[in-house]
């Protein structure tokens, strides 16, 4: 055999190894850029999975029109990353005294979360460099509508006829359409949050909350009924952009 050609198979071999193990992508982090268009000041909160994944910091307070990016650290140890993201809304206080927050409540610092989060509309990914499908991503009102959220992928190369890389959630406020027994209220006496009765179940919260924002999870069995739109994936992107929109 030639040296060539040996040359040739090798290439081949490692561009085959790195296209079956999902790791050809893995060098470079995804980014996550958030828009706010909500009409108020949010702090940007984040958790993550009990499985390794890193706890963020130095998360963006935006105003009402701004935006900001952080970088996803999915290639570090232990090679994955899964989360979270939320608004957190009407915060007041001295970040790691007295910080809190109406909605998305998660601790005392303004740029972080220290405890899990109260009820609030969630932008939610997996992040996986040994998943050759991965990123997978969805919105989520399991717990809560605090205020309407949409992902759209970044730099997706999608081919014809594919499902990959559709927009999750929505940009419709379900707070008005909220059964009274389940708003939550501002100090302002603005409808602030709807807070599901029963995340594991139907409820005339979830049948609000799928009637509006289809693209969405409602409860947590949501993805087994026939036809639901609920979980998303998108191999080819760059990244990912969540948006927080207008509410009540």
């Amino acid at each position: 055999m030639s040296t060539r050609v040996a040359r040739v198979l090798l290439a081949l071999l490692v561009t085959a190894s790195a296209l079956t193990t999902g790791t050809a992508g893995a060098a470079a982090d995804h980014t996550v850029t958030f828009v706010n268009r909500s009409g108020r000041t949010v702090w940007v909160g984040s958790t993550v999975n009990a499985d390794g994944s890193v706890n963020l910091t130095s998360l963006p307070v935006l105003a009402n029109g701004r935006s900001a990016t952080v970088t996803v650290p999915e290639s570090a140890a232990p090679g994955h990353w899964r989360g979270k993201f939320f608004a957190r809304q009407g915060c007041t206080g001295t970040s790691g005294r007295d910080f809190r927050c109406t909605v998305g409540d998660c601790g005392v610092q303004a740029d972080r979360c220290t405890t899990g989060e109260q009820p609030a509309s969630l932008a939610e990914f997996n992040f996986d460099t040994r998943d050759g499908l991965a990123p997978w991503y969805n919105v989520s009102h399991v717990n809560a509508f605090s205020l309407p959220i949409t992902i759209e992928a970044v730099g997706a190369t999608v081919p014809p006829g594919s499902n990959s890389c559709a927009s999750a959630g929505c940009t419709t406020d379900v707070l008005p359409f909220c059964p009274p027994e389940h708003v939550r209220y501002a100090p302002d006496g603005s409808r602030i949050n709807c807070v599901s009765p029963n995340r594991d179940a139907p409820t005339n919260y979830s049948d609000a909350v799928k009637a509006r924002c289809p693209r969405a999870y409602a409860w947590s069995g949501h993805d087994t009924e026939p036809g639901n739109q609920t979980v998303f994936q998108c191999a080819s992107c760059r990244g990912f952009t969540v948006t927080f929109h207008g509410g009540s």
